[in-house]
């Protein structure tokens, strides 16, 4: 479908989903990051922040139930997906998501501001095709019929869910169906902010008055004495406690890592996968800004960002360095108290958050990211004093990443053994596993990101 010479002519077409279907267009015919996409977009719009928010609940919404969207359409179109335009097909999935997963808003306005945006990004059909499609699938939306799940349960739960088919078998194989199902939803809610208290600036009950005086909902975080929840978060990074570093957005997940990992004032630390640095600046804050953290990153550009965190909280002891991790540093061989290896994964603990990872990862990827994850391992372990602590963490949920990479780790070098981390954490996260060394977190059980996190003792 080719374009509208005239489409500049197109009148009252609403800001906040003609943004909305940009970063779309960017994120799935592109390959951009939405966050990334999404934060370009809005630096060049005027859009107002009610309008932000739901240009963002837009662009994930749709993005989160891409899979049962495409399901629908193809159910009720005469013409085939693949030949769709791009803009098009981005305009009807906006327009079916706003149909079937948002309440407030009406039929007729999805649909309607459908077929204005087919009018300026498509041609003279392209919006009565829009129309025509759109109303039908109002129409018979309770009548939508998916696999049946008792002929084929991965394909119901993969279209229903809207998940890729390999990602929901992987999980039906290890976790059975009914955990795997709860995951699923949970992975398509929309998350919680929970913020990080700067405890070296203010309370945790300062901070949750100054946000509610500001007119956010708060509560306390479930397992952090640092966390606060925010119910409505907007614009919360615009907020002069935030510019003051009063606070850091963090999962709880994250946070524990650093509370397990459990720095001390005056000590070496380093955090050799750092950015963007909440870890590392989480860290910092537990060692009173008292000792060294040793924060690097391979790339130069998220250098920056850990050190813009880190000036922003006041913290002066975060030292950042460009070194890829997975390469041994002799400078630094036995001379860290503690080190931490945020490894990079597959991140499939962290969908809810960033479901464009679903659709990003495939099967094939998780040898290369096990192969690069036992490399930077070992390559950290060699800093750690004796006595010293090391502590490997990821945002996934795959047994590949986690429990068998640490099971290879300590096989192989013998010097390490795994720590007893229950004592790091609430009653109400000390898992079987904790005393064993690890703790496996999951979105749809702990009401979190879904993190690994484990750490070993080298021997004296």
């Amino acid at each position: 479908m080719s374009k509208l010479t005239n489409k500049n002519d197109v009148k009252g077409i609403d800001a906040a989903r003609e943004t909305a279907l940009k970063i779309l267009y960017d994120i799935n015919e592109k390959g951009a990051y939405s966050n990334i996409s999404i934060n370009r977009h809005f630096a060049a719009s005027k859009l107002k922040e009610i309008d932000k928010a739901f240009a963002t609940e837009l662009v994930y919404g749709t993005i989160r139930w891409k899979l049962t969207i495409d399901w629908v359409i193809e159910k009720f179109s005469s013409v085939k997906l693949s030949r769709i335009s791009p803009w098009i097909m981005n305009i009807l999935r906006m327009g079916v998501y706003q149909t079937l997963f948002v309440d407030r808003v009406p039929e007729t306005a999805a649909c309607n501001e459908s077929v204005k945006l087919a009018k300026k990004y498509g041609h003279t059909a392209s919006s009565g095709y829009v129309n025509a499609i759109l109303r039908n699938i109002a129409r018979n939306k309770d009548k939508i019929e998916y696999p049946d799940k008792n002929r084929d349960v991965l394909r119901f739960l993969s279209i229903k869910h809207s998940h890729p088919e390999w990602m929901v078998k992987k999980w039906v194989d290890l976790f059975g169906i009914d955990f795997t199902e709860e995951l699923l939803e949970s992975n398509n809610e929309a998350p919680e902010i929970t913020v990080r208290v700067n405890t070296l600036k203010t309370t945790r009950d300062e901070l949750a008055e100054n946000l509610k005086a500001s007119g956010y909902e708060v509560e306390n975080g479930r397992y952090v004495e640092q966390a606060l929840i925010i119910k409505n978060p907007h614009s919360l990074i615009d907020m002069e406690t935030f510019k003051k570093g009063y606070f850091q957005v963090q999962d709880e997940s994250s946070m524990l890592v650093s509370r397990i990992l459990d720095p001390k004032p005056g000590e070496l630390v380093m955090d050799v996968c750092s950015a963007p640095g909440g870890k590392a600046t989480h860290i910092a804050e537990l060692m009173k800004n008292e000792g060294c953290v040793i924060a690097r990153d391979i790339h130069e550009h998220k250098i920056k960002l850990i050190n813009d965190a880190a000036n922003r909280l006041g913290l002066d002891i975060v030292k950042t360095e460009l070194f890829d991790a997975a390469i041994p540093d002799e400078r630094y061989r036995e001379k860290a108290d503690k080190v931490l290896v945020d490894a990079p994964c597959t991140g499939l603990g962290i969908i809810r958050r960033k479901p464009d990872i679903k659709w990003e990862r495939t099967e094939a990827d998780i040898t290369g990211i096990v192969r690069l994850q036992k490399k930077i391992l070992r390559a950290a372990s060699t800093y750690v004093k004796p006595g010293g602590a090391l502590v490997y963490s990821t945002c996934t949920i795959n047994p590949e990443e986690n429990e068998e990479v640490i099971k290879d780790f300590v096989s192989s070098d013998s010097s390490f053994s795994l720590a007893d981390v229950a004592r790091y954490l609430p009653q109400s996260l000390r898992k079987a596993d904790a005393v064993k060394g690890y703790i496996q977190l999951f979105p749809n059980v702990d009401k979190v990101d879904g993190f690994f996190i484990a750490k070993f003792i080298k021997k004296e």
